[in-house]
């Protein structure tokens, strides 16, 4: 049976590390939670066999027919008086609900299709490349010392769940990529293959870089493979995550 309490204190100290997850995107690794808003995360969590922690939801809306299915979800249920609820969710269309759970790791699975994030700063773009990941079947996701937090509120919000659907590690560094299995593939706007004229190894780990920078001289070395996409529009470079939504869609058109 789900065990359930209320707040009705701002200091109630999970409260207080609500607040903490939403304004440090990292405080998550140091904390051992992230911080899951709104239905759809919790149902995408669900759906792929997770348990939630603790689940928080507003007072006013505790007897919502679809919230009372997830909260059965839950280990233990608190439920927020709406005044202070209003202060925990910082989006301006306030969710009714949301979760601790804490962060998936493991160790990098080797010999699957993957992909590598080389110091990505923007969450939008970590987010938006982890749902295509998702989307065109790739298993694990793996950030390099350096990238904006997986785990972090902006980054869950943009990925829409796919976080649920992959392997993910972060943090890694040389170690984690030598025990990947397969051979790296890397985007440079500047040179490299067409990417429509590149043997895509298969499996790869498919290499996306820094908004400004791109992959890293000493990453690009050890990859087996670079490659640019066409842009006969003339413009100097795509976005990140689009530049990876086509690499990825290419990769799956040729495997099926």
């Amino acid at each position: 049976m789900v065990r359930r309490t209320t707040i009705g204190s701002r200091s109630n100290a999970q409260l207080v590390r609500i607040r903490r997850l939403q304004a440090d995107p990292v405080a998550y690794r140091k904390l051992g939670v992230a911080w899951l808003d709104g239905e759809h995360l919790l149902q995408a969590a669900l759906a792929r066999g997770n348990r939630l922690d603790e689940l928080f939801v507003d007072e006013a809306r505790v007897d919502d027919v679809a919230i009372k299915a997830l909260m059965q979800g839950a280990e233990r249920v608190a439920v927020v008086e709406s005044r202070l609820w209003r202060e925990v969710c910082a989006l301006p269309s306030a969710p009714a609900l949301g979760a601790l759970m804490k962060p998936a790791a493991g160790a990098v699975l080797p010999g699957v299709q993957t992909v590598v994030l080389d110091r990505l700063q923007d969450a939008g773009n970590v987010g938006s490349i982890l749902r295509s990941a998702a989307a065109f079947g790739v298993r694990q996701l793996i950030a390099l010392k350096g990238c904006a937090g997986l785990w972090s509120p902006k980054v869950l919000r943009s990925a829409m769940g796919a976080h649920f659907a992959m392997h993910l590690c972060e943090e890694a560094g040389d170690a984690e990529l030598a025990s990947l299995g397969v051979p790296m593939v890397a985007t440079d706007s500047h040179g490299g293959v067409a990417l429509p004229d590149g043997a895509l190894p298969e499996p790869c780990a498919w290499v996306f870089g820094h908004e400004g920078q791109g992959v890293g001289e000493a990453l690009l070395r050890r990859c087996a493979l670079q490659v640019r996409i066409p842009q006969p529009g003339g413009e100097e470079s795509l976005n990140v995550a689009a530049a990876a939504a086509i690499c990825l869609y290419e990769s799956m058109r040729r495997r099926q």
